[in-house]
């Protein structure tokens, strides 16, 4: 057991010692670079945290039949269904029951404030996805720039050298370079390919909602569930 450990232990501190080299061959890029990959990957994981509370894949079928039931003229069925629920869809489509059986709204009016609801939901939904943009745009950038620096470095050395000039020299500069655009590149691409799926969940949340919300304002609200308050007077 103990080799085995042994072994393992020693594997992972070449690994650590072969990580550390890089970042010190990369320069002050690398360094920007690796700060940049620990905001991405906080960045992606908050937001996986934060669309999971908003309920992006929890499939809405509670919303659905709170739907049916509004349809088939239950709307105090329906509403029960999604009280105290937190996603984004049932959110949405209790706003926009309400708003419906509010008749001291106009049905223009009870739009206008789904629409607000709606628009509130869609902000908090794409949070985030603006900086892991960044992230995404800077990271190759910094990357771009730690290899153009470190080539105008490796070609003064290799002025200063003259005629003295050695080629391995001038190639370890070169390879040493293009670490940082590699790093950029290994940090960007994660990040776009997170943030292309982000958005189609935000978009997929969007479609779902507004077709709840057209659905219910499609169906016009039963005489005999108008408000109480409203037959009083």
């Amino acid at each position: 057991m103990e080799p085995i450990v042994e072994q393992i232990t020693g594997a992972t501190g070449d690994r650590l010692g072969q990580a550390l080299d890089f970042v010190v061959l990369g320069g002050p890029a690398i360094w920007a670079i690796a700060a940049l990959s620990v905001i991405t990957l906080a960045l992606i994981l908050w937001k996986i945290w934060r669309l999971a509370l908003l309920g992006a894949w929890s499939g809405g079928r509670r919303v659905q039949r709170a739907v049916r039931l509004w349809t088939d003229g239950r709307p105090d069925e329906a509403l029960a269904l999604l009280e105290r629920r937190r996603t984004c869809r049932a959110v949405l489509t209790r706003a926009a029951m309400h708003a419906r059986r509010d008749h001291s709204l106009s049905t223009s009016a009870a739009e206008a404030e789904t629409e607000r609801v709606a628009r509130h939901l869609i902000t908090k939904a794409r949070a985030g996805l603006r900086p892991l943009e960044l992230m995404a745009t800077i990271a190759p950038l910094l990357g771009l720039l730690g290899t153009v620096l470190g080539m105008i470095a490796a070609f003064q050395a290799l002025q200063e050298a003259g005629s003295r000039a050695d080629p391995a020299t001038l190639a370890g500069g070169i390879w040493e370079a293009l670490l940082t655009t590699a790093a950029g590149m290994a940090v960007a691409i994660p990040a776009s390919m997170a943030l292309t799926w982000f958005e189609s969940i935000v978009d997929r949340l969007r479609h779902e909602m507004e077709d709840a919300a057209t659905r219910i304002f499609l169906r016009p609200v039963p005489e005999q569930h108008v408000d109480r308050r409203m037959a009083a007077e």
